[in-house]
């Protein structure tokens, strides 16, 4: 037979209440985050890149099966028209589902920014601040490439931005390795 012993059940009781009170607040703090760095990433137009896009009748629309997965590693890419792109002009060129682009600086490619190992799945939050503060890959390495507004990604907060990384590792990794960027003919490529 068990026997509870009400002065020492009301301080168990209390215990176990004010911790199931703090995880259901930290849940619904995370879930702020994430709506948050969701909202962030609309505005800040991340799926104009970052998302593969179909072709429709009205123009190309979001594939939601491949959010912010970036450029997909199995595309080719079309060859760049003679003379549109190249040193002293102002010209770019992008695929029909607007994840690679081409200009002066050579061929960027749109990062993965899921949270699969291809993506930014080992990532910390730290890394992904320095890299948009400093405009270099893990805040360290090569430079990123245009079109990424980095140098406007910088000026959000360090709030705003672990929301914003909050958000990204919400979301369903995708393995999808996306190709190095390269270089312009004649620049050597850095790492």
């Amino acid at each position: 037979m068990f026997i509870f012993n009400r002065p020492i059940l009301a301080p168990v009781v209390g215990l176990l209440l004010l911790v199931t009170v703090a995880r259901v607040a930290d849940a619904q703090g995370a879930n702020q985050e994430v709506r948050r760095g969701q909202y962030l990433a609309r505005f800040g137009g991340c799926h104009d890149c970052h998302t593969p896009k179909i072709m429709t009748s009205s123009g190309p629309e979001l594939d939601t099966s491949r959010l912010l997965s970036g450029h997909p590693s199995h595309a080719s890419l079309p060859p760049v028209p003679q003379g549109v792109i190249g040193p002293n002009r102002w010209s770019a060129a992008t695929t029909d589902d607007l994840t690679a682009w081409a200009g002066p600086w050579g061929i960027s490619y749109a990062a993965n920014l899921t949270p699969d190992p291809t993506g930014l799945g080992g990532w910390t939050a730290q890394q992904f601040i320095q890299t948009m503060r400093t405009g270099k890959h893990v805040g360290v390495g090569r430079a990123l490439l245009p079109p990424m507004p980095w140098f406007d990604v910088a000026a959000l907060t360090d709030r705003d931005l672990n929301a914003l990384f909050a958000y990204l590792q919400s979301l369903k990794p995708i393995s999808n390795q996306v190709p190095q960027p390269v270089p312009p003919p004649g620049v050597t490529a850095a790492r």
